[in-house]
């Protein structure tokens, strides 16, 4: 047992496992987990800026697929311009359309993604002996949720998330990257937040229940400093 634990773990930092005599290249795929305003997207981001992963989140698969008016962006419209939720078959099959590019061969960075456990099943039978999965849940109190939320702010032309309170850009109101405009989402008041937060201790926070049956879940301090959490990202990661 000892040695084969040993095994796995080489097999892990070589980045490979060995099957029928051939090597295998292992893919990483990391899963934010966490409720929402606990940071995923800020820190899937700089992972992916430091490991060369993929950040994928479902809102963006929706949003290119309806820019380019893909046969699954125009499906994904017409549930959405009726006010209808967009089926788990259909997001799905976004997803795995998108992780069968070539960009992914080495792995991609999931945020946001599963947030049933019908998804989070759908998405174990998609992956393979040689996919290395963690689950990285930030944790965070949800006063603290709802004071980062209230105060997030999006850039309108590159998409990077600032917040008025914690990470505010340079000159209010001006993304630092690429000075577009900044801007607040409409459905971020603390109602709103609230809500969420409810929907997402019944629907997606059992997910972790899933996961940490298999070993796989480790629990991060949000609270921290975006370094410190970042750092400890890392190590876990690597």
């Amino acid at each position: 047992m000892i040695a084969k634990k040993l095994f796995l773990v080489l097999a892990v930092g070589l980045g490979m496992i060995f099957s029928g005599g051939e090597a295998t290249e292992m893919k990483t795929v990391i899963i934010m987990f966490g409720a929402p305003g606990v940071g995923k997207g800020v820190q899937a981001s700089r992972l992916h800026k430091e490991l060369g992963l993929p950040h994928i989140s479902t809102g963006d698969l929706f949003r290119e697929n309806m820019r380019n008016q893909t046969p699954l962006g125009m499906k994904a419209k017409s549930y959405i311009d009726k006010g209808h939720l967009v089926p788990d078959e259909l997001v799905l099959d976004m997803l795995f359309d998108r992780v069968s590019k070539s960009d992914c061969e080495q792995g991609y960075i999931l945020d946001g993604f599963p947030r049933t456990i019908p998804q989070a099943q759908a998405l174990q039978g998609h992956f393979t002996e040689n996919d290395n999965v963690l689950v990285l849940n930030l944790t965070a109190p949800e006063q603290l949720i709802i004071d980062r939320i209230t105060a997030r702010q999006t850039c309108r032309s590159c998409g990077k998330l600032y917040n008025k309170r914690f990470t505010p850009s340079k000159v209010e109101d001006i993304c630092d990257e690429c000075g577009g405009d900044l801007y607040t989402r409409s459905d971020d008041t603390e109602e709103t937040v609230r809500d969420r937060l409810r929907v997402y201790a019944e629907q997606t926070a059992p997910v972790k229940d899933f996961y940490a049956e298999q070993g796989i879940v480790t629990d991060i301090d949000s609270t921290k400093d975006l370094d410190i959490v970042f750092e400890q990202l890392m190590g876990i990661v690597k």
